[in-house]
């Protein structure tokens, strides 16, 4: 595929590509994998999503391959192995956050069946396909991710600020936030 023909935010980082390529967009219904993606888009607050993905198999080796039971369970021993693992982004209120978080995504998932039939309300179940021309006008936040943050809040989440809801929404698929010109804008 040529690069023209593709959005210009991965840049040359084969890894950014292939992530660009066959997973940003993609609607998911899986909570395994919207858990996940609460994971990496905690740690991504305040770093750059390159620096996130390149860590991404030791989040995942580290976070028991993002398994939220698990998670919801870690006390003491494991939170300072999590602090001494230098593959992965080592900040004490992230972590503590990921473990809250895993207590309640179950919470959530008990009340509706799963999260991916909570979550996707914020959108009325389909993806919101938005025509972008160029990165400058895709928008940081947007009403859904507003209300998303808030009722995660609400819920008792943490590190969901509607910007992190954004991207969670982007990667998540809920928005098609791939410019016109770009290949995978038709495809997702």
């Amino acid at each position: 595929m040529n690069d023209e023909n593709r959005c210009n935010w991965p840049g040359n980082d084969p890894l950014m590509i292939q992530y660009h390529d066959r997973e940003w967009g993609v609607p998911v219904h899986d909570d395994r994998k919207w858990f996940e993606y609460i994971i990496l888009d905690t740690f991504q607050a305040g770093l750059s999503w390159r620096t996130i993905l390149h860590k991404r198999e030791n989040f995942r080796r580290a976070f028991d391959d993002f398994d939220y039971a698990k998670i919801a369970l870690y006390g003491d021993k494991k939170i300072s192995a999590l602090l001494a693992d230098a593959g992965i982004v080592r900040n004490r209120l992230k972590v503590n956050a990921s473990i809250n978080n895993a207590k309640r995504f179950i919470e959530t998932r008990e009340e509706f069946g799963s999260f991916d039939a909570w979550i996707w309300q914020f959108t009325g179940g389909i993806t919101k396909v938005n025509q972008w021309k160029s990165l400058s006008d895709i928008p940081a936040t947007s009403p859904e991710s507003d209300r998303m943050s808030t009722a995660l809040k609400k819920r008792g989440f943490k590190f969901v600020g509607s910007t992190t809801c954004y991207a969670f929404m982007q990667a998540g698929g809920m928005v098609n936030d791939h410019l016109v010109s770009c290949f995978r804008h038709g495809e997702v």
